[in-house]
């Protein structure tokens, strides 16, 4: 039992690390598209090329000749170009965008909301019966939500619209980012999956936006903080979330997505001077709780043997 309760912790800790240094990572963005002058359409193609190329490699690394398996079949493949084109593609775009137009914290915390998107989606789609931990968890959300971007001042928010817009595009995104490759999941490594979506992705950003036509002033700023983004905001999390795996069990690992979000909003007060008062801290509160209790419900869902396609 102890060195059960010990891989637990071991888990923890590094999917802990995973969702901080993905904090780290929105950050950063903030600070590149707002104070590095970069074209969006230039930013993403070059970090999407340059993420898929690096993953592609370690893929090559672990798995050989299985890092081409996912062109196995042309259902593999549309499943693949479609998590590439709806999941990573527009999810990047409208996360960028959303802190561009506002800030990291909020676009963060918009983000955040996936999973109940995901679950919204069942129920108008798939005509799933909610749970009632599901609107429990939709209630505390949207009131977190709304103190988030309001900071209490009812008649204003903190952010644009447009910012906010954006940034429950980048949540809608997020959920097909997550749903999207499940059919292909099973079968094929995720780091596989991961490394050909971005590089897909990064092979059409690209071919609307070529790296090497009309490149922005090339500094040692702009350089630091692209292979910062590469490295903290895909590449090093990704594979800590897979070495936590090893460990701790899925839904424990899940929870700790909640530092994310807060790591986002704790250096963007610190770095990038945002202001924050208690009203917006009682909001980012109430998200990560709303996330927790909807996790939690459908976990407990899953333990008492009901199925998703009961609902």
């Amino acid at each position: 039992m102890k060195a059960t309760s010990n891989n637990v912790m071991k888990g923890i800790f590094w999917s802990a690390v995973a969702s901080a240094v993905w904090g780290i990572s929105g950050t950063t963005v903030q600070f590149i598209s707002q104070n590095q002058n970069l074209p969006s359409d230039w930013y993403l193609s070059i970090r999407t090329m340059g993420a898929g190329v690096i993953l592609l490699i370690i893929s090559l690394f672990m798995y050989g000749k299985k890092t081409f398996g996912v062109f196995s079949s042309w259902k593999t493949f549309g499943h693949l170009l479609a998590y590439a084109i709806f999941g990573l593609m527009a999810n990047l775009l409208t996360f960028y965008i959303s802190i561009q137009k506002g800030n990291a914290s909020a676009t963060t915390i918009l983000q955040y909301l996936s999973p109940l998107f995901i679950v919204l989606g069942g129920i108008f789609i798939k005509k799933q019966r909610p749970l009632s931990t599901d609107m429990i968890a939709f209630v505390v959300a949207l009131v977190g939500v709304i103190l988030a971007i309001t900071k209490g001042d009812f008649t204003q928010m903190s952010i644009p619209m447009d910012s906010l817009l954006w940034g429950i595009g980048s949540g809608i995104t997020a959920a097909f980012y997550v749903v999207l490759p499940k059919p292909i999941a099973k079968d094929h490594p995720p780091i596989v999956i991961l490394g050909w979506g971005t590089f897909i992705a990064g092979v059409l950003f690209n071919a609307y936006r070529p790296v090497w036509v009309d490149p922005p002033v090339i500094t040692g700023g702009v350089v630091l903080s692209i292979s910062t983004v590469i490295l903290l905001g895909t590449i090093i999390p990704f594979g800590l979330l897979l070495y936590s795996s090893r460990f701790a069990p899925s839904d424990v690992i899940s929870i700790m997505d909640a530092l994310q979000p807060a790591t986002t909003a704790v250096l963007s007060v610190i770095f990038l001077g945002l202001g924050m008062n208690w009203v917006e801290v009682v909001g980012i509160v109430l998200v990560i709780v709303a996330i927790y209790i909807l996790q939690r419900g459908r976990k407990n869902m899953e333990q008492v043997g009901y199925r998703e396609e009961d609902f």
